[in-house]
């Protein structure tokens, strides 16, 4: 994997390999984000499902809703 470097003053541009510390700070933010990323992923999931039993329970469709609500 490679970095690409860009000077700002003189508009240059060096392209280099990632050396082992940058790799692994890379595969960790990777992680992370992966991990953030489930989180909002499951949380809207929920949501999505309370939303849904909601509506059922009302008996109501979510364009009804939007009128009630309106």
């Amino acid at each position: 994997m490679s970095k690409l470097i860009i000077n700002v003053e003189t508009g240059e541009t060096t392209k280099r390999e990632l050396n082992a510390e940058e790799l692994e700070q890379q595969a960790i933010d990777e992680a992370n984000y992966l991990a953030a990323k489930a989180i909002l992923d499951a949380e809207d999931e929920a949501k999505a499902t309370a939303k849904a039993a909601l509506l059922t329970q009302l008996g109501i469709t979510a364009e009804q809703a939007k009128l009630l609500l309106s």
